[in-house]
């Protein structure tokens, strides 16, 4: 079931945007991982306190956790659009000493930084991202409510929920490393073979989250009544 949970639209569209700016298969890994700990964190504490005073999250505050994932999800595809108008990516033409004429992608994104002494000097992003653990303790938080009624549904003790609650947590760590790897696999194969792919990926990636995160929040707002 945690598998499975990881596959969620809502989860896909965060850790794509997550691993849209993954610079190596191990570090998408790593990125995936990380969400699905902040998940599991926040899940095993809202678990915990449910199970013990063995009550109910309430519809409201859960209905107000899931709009503020929506927020997220829009920020988040709109942080990889931004990147990618940032870059200021263009089709370029460049003529050889040979007289041919090549076409390629290029960009300016670096033109006001001072050329690096060196081309090989370069920095490594950390491998633990406090912003994957942060979005996987929001969507924890949101999805809580649903996992611990069924938690309730289906186990005879406080003990039994807690293990239940983390088992699930490991499910869905696995379950999201795995996809983010396959988010990254086509993202950095095209970067290097088709640029042309590459950019309609990641555009195509912060458009779905923002208008998922939009779905979201109309869906919680509207639909479900949350501010009326």
């Amino acid at each position: 079931m945690g598998l499975k949970h990881a596959l969620e639209a809502d989860h896909v569209a965060a850790v794509a945007s997550l691993a849209s700016k993954a610079t190596s298969l191990r570090e998408g890994l790593a990125l995936g991982a990380t969400w699905g700990l902040g998940h599991t964190i926040t899940l095993f504490v809202f678990g915990s306190v449910v199970l013990m005073v063995d009550t109910m999250i309430p519809e409201q505050l859960a209905l107000t956790l899931e709009f503020f994932v929506g927020c997220m999800l829009v920020f988040m595809g709109g942080a990889v659009i931004k990147e990618i108008i940032k870059k200021r990516i263009h089709l370029h033409a460049h003529r050889h000493a040979d007289g041919i004429i090549h076409l390629h992608f290029h960009s300016h994104a670096q033109d006001k930084v001072d050329h690096q002494g060196s081309p090989h000097q370069h920095t490594h992003s950390q491998q633990f991202s406090m912003r994957a653990l942060m979005v996987g303790m929001m969507h924890g938080m949101a999805g809580s409510a649903a996992l611990i009624l069924l938690s309730l549904n289906s186990v005879s003790s406080i003990g039994t929920g807690l293990v239940y609650i983390l088992l699930f947590g490991v499910g869905s760590i696995v379950g999201m490393a795995l996809l983010s790897i396959m988010m990254v696999v086509p993202l950095r194969y095209s970067e290097f073979t088709a640029n042309n792919t590459y950019q309609g990926l990641q555009v195509f990636i912060g458009l779905a989250t923002l208008f998922l995160g939009v779905g979201i929040m109309y869906e919680t707002s509207v639909t479900h009544g949350l501010f009326v």
